[in-house]
């Protein structure tokens, strides 16, 4: 077993300028990088064989790390941190390396990324675009691949906008799920500390690594986590109201995303979105917002000039509202809670767009409020009426922009939402964030205790879509997602086979390719019968997949390849039926 030892070292660090002239787009995700020295002294201070061991992180600053400075993307308001806060210190006892703080917008106010003396962060894909906010540098340093994952704030969407707009997964946990004990609070009864990473897998990792009840954070909450997968059959609600101010390729793609998620088992269920979007409206168009002011009111009060706008008016509007207009805000929230309420009696999980549309830099800087505004349409709520939520990524644009959906449950239900958008994400075959990384295999999520089941890799005619799919179907199988074989594999066309079938054989290696498959999981109970009928000369067997895990699938005898056609450089059987169907046409 792994020793582990008090984490006490104090990091030292290169903080950057706010002189725009100093700071390189790209450069402005971050504010502080922690020097190497003081990673190598830091990685003698945690667990010796923790959970995250090798994992490297960032943490957006509005988060306390011991020894480094505190700025909450405001210069006049830094202060020197004299103790971790409580997520970082769990992460760093779980074995992960701290690499530095990043951007924000000022004291975590917008979701667009470009409200920040130390600079606007850029999309990852395209620099004239905004990044989203307010966590902009933690999802821009995750997407580019400079960190493994990293920490966001969530209060209104800052977890989940800026993941949607990048191809990154933003995880929003349950309220109070996660410490924010040593964050600089926003809203402080909703706020959620986020997480970023670019699979489900890590940011899952991630959140059982840094949960917990923590009796000095006053709204930590012991939240009752669903264990079991959603059913295999689920039902996921969409708005009946749907608003992309003008954006046809985001409306194209949440059409096809509520395709995608049918795919998996899902069925449709149209809900009322009125009562959501009337309280999204009221984080900050009734006395809700003072909430902000209060946050840093002893602050405020003396350097309102220092806040750059329009978060300074933002927060100043906290301050025109009496305790009897709060009251009156929070009973009108109830009451629109009450109404959601209704929606879950005939869903399981609502599927939203993360974020309606994209924006340029010059676009949201011309119009910040109702650009800003616009950005919330869908996320405003969450943490009003204490759902989970995770956001991944759906499909790449036609103009090259990503565009993400989010899955929202209620509270506790995290690991249910992982697993589901963990195969949603994998359906996608999409790169991780910007870099041109594939995902790796599934993983399972750990918080679930699933029924017996196996999972099988399949890579012919079961495949979703082909003629044998309906023999994993029937059995209640639920696809995992697509994964590649190591590159030892030839692949053959079957001759005589019908329906038109795949042969997979092992080979030596450096004689063979990556070919594509998916994997899907089916009760244990039901195995045997799906085993019976698989015809000679194919047979299920042990494969190894390109990111060195095995799985069970399907191979074939090597005498049943005299007179097969050798189709290994198509690297998957649903290239070879495509070209087949061109051949024709």
């Amino acid at each position: 077993m792994g020793c582990t030892k008090m984490v006490s070292q104090e990091f030292t660090a290169i903080t950057r300028s706010t002189d725009a002239a100093l700071n390189q787009a790209g450069d402005a995700a971050w504010i502080t990088r922690v020097s190497q020295t003081a990673q190598a002294n830091a990685a003698l201070s945690v667990a010796d064989l923790g959970p995250l061991q090798g994992l490297s992180f960032a943490v957006k600053d509005n988060m306390d790390v011991l020894g480094l400075t505190t700025t909450a993307g405001c210069p006049a308001f830094a202060y020197a941190a004299f103790e971790n806060a409580q997520v970082v210190q769990s992460l760093l006892h779980a074995g992960a390396v701290l690499q530095g703080k990043t951007n924000l917008d000022q004291f975590a106010c917008g979701l667009n990324g470009t409200r920040s003396p130390y600079g606007a962060v850029p999309n990852a894909f395209d620099a004239a675009y905004v990044s989203g906010g307010s966590s902009s540098g933690s999802v821009y340093v995750v997407a580019t691949g400079q960190v493994d994952f990293a920490l966001g704030t969530d209060t209104a969407g800052s977890g989940r906008v800026p993941a949607g707009l990048n191809n990154i997964v933003g995880l929003k946990p349950s309220r109070g799920l996660i410490s924010a004990r040593g964050v600089v609070p926003a809203a402080q009864n909703v706020d959620c500390v986020s997480i970023f990473a670019r699979t489900v897998s890590v940011a899952a990792q991630v959140l059982g690594a840094c949960m917990g009840y923590d009796d000095a954070d006053p709204f930590s909450c012991r939240v009752a986590m669903a264990s079991q997968p959603l059913p295999l059959s689920f039902r996921f609600g969409v708005p009946n109201a749907l608003n992309f101010f003008g954006d046809a390729l985001a409306e194209a793609a949440f059409a096809q995303s509520i395709q995608n998620l049918t795919r998996l088992g899902g069925q449709a269920v149209t809900i009322d979105y009125a009562p959501l979007s009337q309280a999204a409206n009221m984080l900050y168009e009734s006395a809700l917002v003072s909430q902000r002011y209060a946050a840093i009111q002893t602050f405020f009060d003396a350097h309102e000039t220092e806040v750059v706008e329009p978060v300074r008016s933002i927060i100043a509007k906290g301050r025109q509202y009496s305790a009897a207009d709060y009251i009156r805000a929070e009973i009108e929230l109830k009451r629109l809670e009450k109404q959601a309420e209704r929606m879950w009696q005939h869903i399981d999980v609502l599927l939203v767009p993360t974020a309606p549309t994209h924006y340029t830099m010059a676009q949201m800087q011309a119009d910040p409020v109702v650009l800003n505004r616009n950005l919330g349409q869908y996320t405003n709520f969450v943490n009003l009426f204490d759902y989970a939520a995770l956001s991944v990524p759906s499909q790449i644009r036609p103009d090259g922009l990503p565009f993400g959906i989010t899955l929202i449950g209620r509270a506790g239900s995290d690991w249910q939402l992982a697993e589901l958008g963990q195969r949603y994400h994998h359906a996608t075959d999409l790169l991780q964030g910007a870099t041109d990384v594939p995902l790796p295999a599934p993983q399972a999520i750990a918080g679930l205790t699933a029924p017996d089941t196996v999972r099988v890799a399949v890579v012919g005619a079961h495949l979703s879509g082909m003629p044998l799919n309906v023999q994993l179907t029937e059995r209640g199988a639920r696809l995992i997602g697509p994964a590649h074989t190591e590159p030892d594999y030839r692949f053959f066309a079957l001759p005589n086979a019908q329906p038109p079938k795949p042969g997979l054989l092992r080979v030596q290696a450096g004689q063979g390719a990556p070919i594509a498959l998916e994997i899907w999981e089916m009760p244990l109970a039901h195995f045997g019968s799906f085993v019976a009928l698989i015809p000679s000369p194919l047979g299920i067997g042990t494969l190894q997949l390109a990111d060195g895990s095995t799985v069970q699938g399907f191979l074939c005898e090597p005498q049943a390849l005299i007179g097969a056609t050798d189709i290994t450089d198509f690297g998957g059987w649903r290239a070879y039926i495509a070209s087949l169907t061109s051949a024709v046409a």
